[in-house]
């Protein structure tokens, strides 16, 4: 346990690079500043004289040397999970199994602790089709080819960190002598190269992980553990692909894939990989579909699209998503699931895209059969999310006035500047060439000025009548400030009339893990009338679709379906940190959404969780809220800057 928090202590400080306190770090994992201290020294350590961890007067931060001490504790060999990695793949090498004695021997531990390893075996078994033998000394494992595979597969990706491919956790999977590993990288430039010259769009998330699957398909053949038969249906599109991976295979590996190992790869470039190109018309792409799914994924869009006051009903949009969907069920039929390194960045960044995506996601489980978990329903986020910011309007430019005194053409000059380097962010509604302009008439979001005003303000920026860096720089922080003054803003307003005072609580109990905390807080809403005992159980059924820890210190459970008597929230303050799906929260909103509050759900979402992803905010708050008063003052003070 102390070695997994060593490593997800330095995976925090990894993927933030920002100064944090101990005491911030002692939230997120569980334990005292001190620990953290002792955590960073036993870091360190690992690549003396070099520093993972640098500390300060603000905290730790990743160090120069942080990524090869996190490779340096995923492979060491004395760590609990290499050595169970090191005996399932002996497991899976060896037909007639091994032998307890002779692998405690090799490994240098005692028969108790390599039997504790085997009862860890069991339950990484769990759902895999694959069974864990005994007889007397040997162990061994049995379940088909394909079993076997998929369980390479996992071990391949508990290697990984945060999701990114990594070809070093390939060979520490397959073995250093690996067939497969060895000639990764040309393997997939090439097959990058080929899929796009037959007229595909390669999903480059999803390309590593098939490769990956290839290697380990290669790896498997050169052991003669290939996959016997094919199915005599193959498509066209199919055995063209299965032609490619084959003569590739052949060119790097040097191995020669069989006709059932081929199908199944080519099904799986075809399922997780690419998508016909921008130019394949609509009825072609309709072809490919079958009647069923584009139905259900239609009348799911235009609900999801009712539900969420979103624009997403697009035919393009429907039609992409349900050839994804289409894939989808045959990557479940093989439980082939793509992983998607953004899943972690998407929830946090886009809470409320994740959450139509979690909705599309619980529908089409009910109409289609279809298991999904995160990291396939981050890839439907990302269709929604791609779709939303097609949709974008314009007017979520900020205006503009331009105050520049009349000097020949100079104040033209200077506007077609602005617009050049601001026009994304922007929109110049007038300009105002008197050296005494009226500025209490200005009205624009923005005023950009080459002279003095006669009062200084927020939305003033004082530029050059030549446009410099710096001054593009000031002009896009203030068009920041006043972006997220006015998303904020919204949030402040409704606040007072969303939150129950009655249905606040300081210390929660987490011993009953998420579902005994939602229902903590639940019986406060129920108390109010707010709502019944089946909203409590369908935010129950919400939180084990997809955990609504948002970011590493919010978690907001709610129901899918806007039935409360009206809006409001319950809040639960957990000081010190408690267990939240995979990471540890110290807030808990759990949101009650009415049928005449739809416009509210994405304030709440985006709005609420923006403010607890700053971790400062987040301290502050939950230090100072003794009570449901402390709470609220602490949080608008943090809203107002």
């Amino acid at each position: 346990m102390t070695r997994a928090r060593q490593d997800r202590l330095l995976g925090l400080l990894a993927r933030d690079g920002e100064w944090v306190t101990a005491a911030t770090l002692a939230d997120a994992l569980g334990v005292t500043p001190r620990s953290v201290r002792s955590y960073v020294t036993a870091v360190n350590a690992r690549v003396a004289p070099g520093v993972a961890i640098e500390s300060g007067p603000q905290g730790y931060r990743a160090g120069s040397e942080a990524a090869t001490a996190l490779r340096a504790g995923a492979t060491d060999a004395g760590t609990p999970r290499d050595r169970l990695h090191t005996l399932v793949r002996a497991l899976l090498d060896s037909p007639d199994g091994v032998d307890t004695f002779e692998f405690a021997d090799r490994v240098h531990v005692s028969p108790a602790t390599l039997e504790a390893d085997l009862a860890r075996v069991r339950a990484l078994l769990g759902g895999t089709e694959l069974t864990l033998e005994r007889s007397a000394s040997r162990a061994r494992l049995r379940g088909t080819e394909m079993a076997q595979r998929r369980l390479l597969s996992r071990l391949a990706h508990d290697e990984m960190e945060a999701g990114s491919f990594d070809i070093v956790a390939l060979r520490r999977t397959l073995g250093e002598d690996s067939v497969g590993a060895a000639a990764f990288g040309p393997f997939k430039s090439d097959l990058v190269a080929e899929l796009g010259a037959l007229g595909y769009f390669v999903n480059e998330f999803g390309i590593a992980d098939v490769v990956m699957h290839i290697a380990i398909a290669a790896d498997r053949v050169a052991q003669d553990r290939g996959i016997e038969g094919a199915a005599a249906d193959a498509r066209p599109a199919q055995q063209e692909i299965a032609e490619v991976i084959s003569r590739l295979a052949e060119r790097h590996l040097a191995v020669t894939l069989g006709s059932g190992d081929l199908q199944h790869l080519a099904t799986l470039v075809l399922t997780r990989v690419v998508a016909p190109g921008a130019e394949t018309p609509a009825d072609h792409a309709r072809a490919r579909l079958e009647p069923d799914v584009e139905a259900a994924v239609r009348e799911v869009v235009e609900t999801a699209s009712a539900e969420f006051l979103v624009d997403i009903g697009h035919e393009d949009f429907i039609l992409r998503l349900a050839l994804h969907v289409q894939n989808l069920q045959h990557r479940a039929k093989e439980q082939a699931w793509s992983r998607n390194p953004l899943t972690r960045s998407l929830k946090t960044t886009y809470p409320m895209i994740f959450e139509v995506a979690v909705f599309i996601a619980s529908r089409l489980q009910e109409r289609l059969g279809i298991p999904l978990p995160d990291d396939e329903i981050a890839y439907i986020a990302m269709h929604v999310g791609g779709r939303l910011e097609r949709s974008r309007r314009a007017d979520q430019l900020l205006t503009a006035t331009i105050v520049c005194p009349g000097y020949y053409d100079l104040h033209e000059l200077l506007r077609s500047s602005v617009d050049r380097s601001l026009g994304q962010a922007i929109e110049v509604v007038g300009v105002e060439t008197r050296v005494d302009p009226d500025w209490a008439s200005i009205d624009t979001d923005l005023v950009l000025t080459t002279i003095d005003p006669a009062v200084p303000g927020d939305r003033i920026v004082k530029i050059q009548p030549f446009l410099t860096d710096a001054d593009i720089e000031r002009v896009q922080a203030a068009a920041g400030r006043i972006r997220r003054t006015r998303r904020l803003g919204r949030l402040r307003t409704e606040l007072e009339r969303y939150f129950a005072p009655s249905a606040f609580v300081r210390g929660l109990d987490a011993t009953g893990g998420e579902e005994g905390v939602i229902r903590q807080l639940g019986a406060g809403l129920i108390a109010l009338g707010v709502i019944d005992a089946d909203y409590v159980e369908r935010t129950i059924q919400r939180e084990h679709l997809s955990s609504t820890a948002f970011t590493d210190a919010l978690a907001v459970p709610h129901a899918l379906g806007m039935t409360a008597s009206r809006t409001a929230i319950a809040i639960g303050i957990g000081d010190p940190s408690i267990p939240w799906g995979d990471g540890r929260v110290q807030v808990v909103a759990l949101v009650a959404f009415s049928e005449t509050d739809r416009e509210a759900f994405q304030t709440v979402f985006e709005q609420f969780v923006e403010v607890f992803s700053e971790r400062d905010s987040v301290q502050r708050i939950v230090r100072r809220s003794t009570d449901f008063s402390g709470f609220l003052d602490e949080l608008v003070a943090v809203i107002d800057g």
